[in-house]
Order: structure tokens, then sequence, then C-alpha cells
């Protein structure tokens, strides 16, 4: 049998910028303020750590204001490339050129704590399915990803309106599953907690996030999800704090079940 990932390679695209309406620098703000750990090197070692992912591209928003970007590239010895802040899916598809990748790995930027557990096996899916796109959702928001050929992202772009360029780089294959091949790579119920987030726009979830970090630091960068999810049920008051984000967090994210 032939390996099908032996012609493929799986690079993450992560869409960078300072520019931030709640929060500024979000994926530079620190986990650990004592040892300097920034969000976005807790997440880069996280995914350097998982074998089936060959690279990972930072793509730089123009501006002065993004020059740390790059230079934390140059640190971490990482590609990049710059371009338009609000094209972000252009940005994405400017990371797989450059790196050769046949498929995008996308998770947001200032998402520390991605469930790494599942990546491999939703890996293996995409390939033995042949999918377009294969999505990890109805998880906890923050560790969610996505798997998708650039050649998808390409199309994409091509067909979409400046909406789909935006942000919500997936939004053209989600609003059009009958032309792309589309499979979920199904996610343990557990993981559907809706009054959790892990991911950071606020002040409140930087506290959160620290505050898991702080108590795991031991295990990082791989930190297991199902440990955050026990700590985090030890703890009410964290909860709390993230709670009055947790409603808006979650209206964008299952937009492909409004069509199944």
């Amino acid at each position: 049998m032939i390996d099908a990932s032996l012609d493929r390679t799986l690079v993450v695209a992560l869409a960078v910028r300072n520019q931030g309406s709640r929060l500024y620098g979000k994926p530079l703000q620190n986990l650990d303020v004592q040892s300097g750990t920034t969000i976005l090197a807790h997440l880069v070692a996280c995914l350097k750590s998982v074998a089936c992912i060959d690279k990972i591209v930072l793509g730089v928003a123009e501006g002065i204001e993004n020059r740390t970007f790059i230079d934390f590239a140059h640190k971490e010895k990482l590609c990049f490339i710059v371009g338009d802040e609000t094209d972000v899916l252009a940005r994405l598809i400017a990371c797989g050129d450059e790196s050769g990748a046949t498929d995008i790995f996308r998770i947001t930027s200032e998402s520390p704590f991605p469930a790494f557990e599942y990546i491999q096996q939703a890996w293996d899916q995409h390939l033995v399915s042949g999918a377009d796109g294969t999505f990890f959702d109805d998880v906890i928001d923050g560790c969610s990803f996505e798997i998708i050929k650039l050649d998808a992202l390409k199309e994409s772009h091509r067909k979409g309106s400046e909406r789909h360029r935006s942000e919500l780089c997936t939004l053209y294959l989600r609003e059009n599953p009958r032309d792309f091949n589309l499979q979920k790579y199904k996610s343990p119920p557990e993981l559907n907690r809706k009054d959790l987030r892990l991911t950071v726009d606020n002040p409140e979830d930087l506290v959160l996030c620290r505050a898991v970090y702080k108590n795991f630091a031991d295990m990082a960068p791989m930190i297991p999800i199902h440990k955050i999810i026990e700590f985090l049920d030890l703890n009410d008051s964290l909860i709390a704090l993230t709670k009055p984000f947790t409603e808006e967090g979650y209206k964008t994210m299952y937009i492909w079940n409004k069509h199944e």
C-alpha cells in the first residue's frame, strides 16, 4: 500500500498582526511574564512537536507595527511572508506557496492551547478521504483547527467575495459544501464545552490562559486539553471571568452545520 502522505506537505500558516480592538498584540502577550514565554512562542513550540507538520510559516500583516513578528520569525528560524492586513486568506495562500505546501493547517495565532492530540488522526482522515477540507469543530473555542488543501483555498480566493478573504478564511468552503469534499473529524463530546474558551481576545482571556499555563508549566508546550478542562472545572472563578464572551465567540464557529 502506498503511503498517501509521501507527496503531501502539511504546513501551519499563522496569520499574525498586532492591531486589535480589544487587546493589542495578542499573539505576543506573555503567557508567563517571568520567563517571557508568549502565546505565539508556546503555540509554535507545541506545533513543532507534531510529527505530521512539516513547516510553520508566519503570514505577517503589512505595517511597521508588525515588524516584531519578523523578528520573532528570525529568532525561531521560521519562514514568513508579508501581505495585506485585511486579505488574510491571501496571506495564508502566500504562506503555502512560500513553503511548497499542498495542505494548510490553520489555527488562530492567539490560541495557545490547540488540541494537538488529534492533529495526526485528523491528517490521516484528510488523506484517506481525499478531502479538500477537514474541520475539527464542536470543541472549545481556541482548540479547534482546520486542514485545507492549498488549491481549495486558492479557489475560495478566486470565487469568493471580500468577506471570504477576511479572517473567516474558510467561510467560502463552509458556505459551498456541495462544491468541495469537506469532512469533519469527530471530536469527543467532552470537548464540546460552550461555557469555556481558550483563545485570547480580551484581558480576561489572558488572565485565564496565564493561570492554565502556570498550573501546567512543567508539561509545556504539550498540555493535554483534557487536563485543562479538569483544571478549569475546579476553578469556577476563572470560568466566570470569560463567561461574558462565550456566547459571542461561538456564534461563527459552526457555520457549516447550517448547510448539512
